[in-house]
């Protein structure tokens, strides 16, 4: 069967997105994990199915699986690029309402900036060495610089949490600019940008006394603010940042 798919980035964060409103795409998780392969496949850090609502008054549901193939937590630069990918393909409100595996969301988009609200997230752990907090997902954070042992470190860090591990970031101020670097678990290296990512970051930088909300951070991709209110547990959580269509094409699935 021949498909239209479409590949969308949020801050270098990438994904292939399909329409499955008719839910005629059924893909298995060696499929999606061939799909995103960067040399045999399309490449991606994930991929998404836009679904029909499931809950009244939704304009679609959101379905994510990381580039292994397995269906994970939420993405939240994935959610971005899908409420663009929903704008262009003709939905016009101007809030888009949505649930994902983590519940109810909402997003803007203007131009190529999408304003998500994300999950209200607990008090922040102290846990090996660092900070965790679940913002959809779970992120390890630390205080650390950005050097070429960053994959070592975070790959060793993932795995101190267990089997089912976790995502690692590294926070460092550079010239009053906080930076960020991500490992995702389920991609198992590096990506250019985490949402769930710098969203735990921002949380940990206040909760520290070492920025105030709203918070910008850049990643390796490009830059991403996010606001929230309290110090932990965390309320009114918005991830903003760019989301851009990059191409499409057609694939034999």
């Amino acid at each position: 069967m021949s498909t239209t798919f479409f590949k969308y980035h949020g801050a270098g964060n990438d994904f292939i997105l399909f329409d499955n409103r008719s839910s005629v795409v059924s893909l298995t998780p060696l499929a999606i994990a061939e799909l995103c392969d960067r040399k045999f496949g399309i490449g991606a850090d994930g991929l998404m199915l836009l679904e029909k609502a499931k809950v009244e008054g939704d304009q679609f549901y959101m379905t994510y699986f990381n580039s292994d193939g397995l269906q994970s937590s939420m993405c939240g630069n994935g959610g971005r690029c899908i409420a663009l990918f929903a704008k262009d393909l003709g939905l016009t409100e101007v809030i888009l309402k949505f649930h994902a595996i983590d519940g109810a969301h909402w997003a803007k988009v203007t131009g190529n900036t999408v304003e998500l609200a994300m999950s209200s997230a607990p008090a922040i752990e102290q846990k090996y060495d660092g900070y965790f907090v679940d913002t959809g997902s779970p992120h390890h954070v630390e205080w650390s610089t950005h050097d070429n042992e960053f994959l070592h470190k975070a790959r060793k860090k993932r795995n101190e949490y267990g089997t089912a591990g976790v995502n690692v970031n590294y926070l460092e101020y550079q010239n009053s600019v906080l930076h960020i670097r991500t490992f995702e678990r389920g991609v198992e290296d590096e990506t250019l940008a985490c949402g769930t990512g710098a969203v735990a970051a921002a949380m940990v930088a206040v909760s520290q006394g070492k920025a105030t909300s709203p918070v910008t951070l850049q990643a390796r991709g490009g830059q991403l603010t996010v606001s929230f209110e309290g110090t932990g547990p965390f309320e009114n959580v918005i991830l903003q940042g760019p989301a851009e269509f990059v191409f499409k094409g057609t694939i034999d699935l």
